[in-house]
């Protein structure tokens, strides 16, 4: 087989190429298999009929995926999950408008943020609803998880500039692993003291002020490093018994390519998001939820459970992928490795964290963070050059919250 073919079941030379309602005519497995087809077609792959040389259909992906592309695939996917959750959001949406600043108070806010960890329902529905407003689909991560919502307390109802969360990082990355210098052994025993900042971002009118930079700024802050840490502060690892509330760095991922949020985010010199490669592109976000219920239910249907408690790690859709892929007999480790190229970023917290995350040394040596310089500097340093632009600052005085919406 070609590297870059996907062989297929036979039952796939079919003259439907997409199937929107499910049929009570046709089987489960060609359900999950022309849904499938259909996200595919969607990105560009080409649909190959058999030949001499391949007595299977096969599917070919482009060789690169353009930006636009990128973003109609999570649209689509966005909007199905808006779709499936309507009501949940519809009923939900007033609280979004009641914790949003109005566009003339941000403009004379000072913007003094504080960091709020998500602890009774109202706080997890805030963050909710407030997720489901940005252009990436929403997405859950299994085992150790972080919720934060950044308000203004310059402010006197205090309201949102944005949110972040942080959660078990994906277990087997090569480029991070190769950077940090893990071998499997090594990964398996220290993954533990990292994170990935898997939600990171501002909520109008804020986005428009590059609250962005500013909640980058803070997830690096002494104040979140403390949050982990007493969170955590029972916990102790398996392996070696040692406390694992001690975070030593946090992992992320840009959306497109190089990201215009994480670049350039200095302080004192140092650059805070380090660029340490890009990703394979090996993931899920190009097939649909659509698709992967189909293949829950498949799975379920051949009496087969995958796991997704506390412990199973972030990966659970994948290997919903992967089982499914075993039961329809193809290359599922090729169908997860064409997804969308990253680039991937490094925020390390500890001066040793190499020496550290490969076990050379039991005790951090951590950076000095406080969450008010970082403010201050993100303030000199991107702030007031933001409101010198007579745009920017007529779009944001523009924001009214009564009429946010998703």
């Amino acid at each position: 087989m070609s590297e870059l073919e996907l062989i297929l079941p036979e039952f796939l030379i079919k003259d439907e190429i997409e199937i929107v309602e499910v049929s009570k005519d046709i089987s489960l497995e060609e359900q999950v298999v022309n849904s499938i087809k259909r996200d595919l077609e969607r990105l560009n792959w080409k649909f190959k009929l058999p030949n001499k040389k391949n007595s299977y259909p096969t599917f070919v992906p482009p060789e690169n995926y353009d930006k636009e592309t990128i973003k109609n695939s999570m649209s689509f996917k966005r909007n199905e999950i808006i779709l499936k959750h309507r009501k949940w959001i519809d009923r939900n949406i007033e609280l979004a408008r009641r914790n949003l600043a109005s566009g003339s108070d941000a403009l004379i806010s000072s913007i003094n943020p504080i960091i709020e960890v998500c602890q009774t329902k109202e706080q997890h529905n805030l963050f909710r609803i407030l997720r489901y407003y940005w252009s990436s689909p929403y997405s859950e991560y299994v085992g150790r998880r972080i919720k934060l919502i950044i308000r203004d307390n310059a402010l006197p109802n205090k309201p949102v500039i944005g949110i972040a969360a942080l959660g078990s990082p994906i277990i087997h990355i090569p480029e991070r692993d190769l950077f940090i210098g893990w071998d499997r052994a090594t990964r398996t025993t220290n993954l533990i003291y990292t994170l990935d900042a898997y939600v990171c971002g501002a909520l109008p009118p804020y986005n428009l002020l590059l609250g962005g930079k500013l909640v980058s700024y803070l997830l690096a802050s002494n104040e979140v490093r403390n949050i982990y840490r007493m969170k955590y502060q029972d916990q102790i690892t398996l392996t070696n018994k040692r406390k694992a509330n001690d975070l030593i760095g946090i992992f992320t991922t840009s959306l497109y390519g190089s990201s215009s949020q994480y670049n350039r985010v200095k302080f004192r010199n140092e650059l805070l998001y380090k660029p340490i490669g890009k990703t394979k592109g090996f993931g899920s976000l190009h097939l649909s939820e659509s698709t992967i219920q189909l293949m829950v239910q498949l799975i379920k249907s051949k009496g087969i459970e995958v796991g997704y408690k506390f412990g199973d790690g972030p990966s659970w859709i994948m290997r919903i992928i992967r089982t499914a892929g075993d039961i329809l007999g193809f290359d599922s480790d090729f169908l997860l490795k064409h997804s969308f190229k990253r680039n991937i970023y490094f925020v390390p917290l500890a001066k040793n964290y190499s020496n550290f995350l490969n076990g050379k040394t039991n005790r951090p040596h951590f950076y000095n963070y406080p969450k008010d310089e970082l403010v201050d500097f993100w303030r000199t340093r991107w702030l007031i050059n933001r409101k010198k632009n007579i745009q920017i600052v007529t779009d944001v005085f523009d924001f009214n919250p009564k009429e946010f919406n998703i």
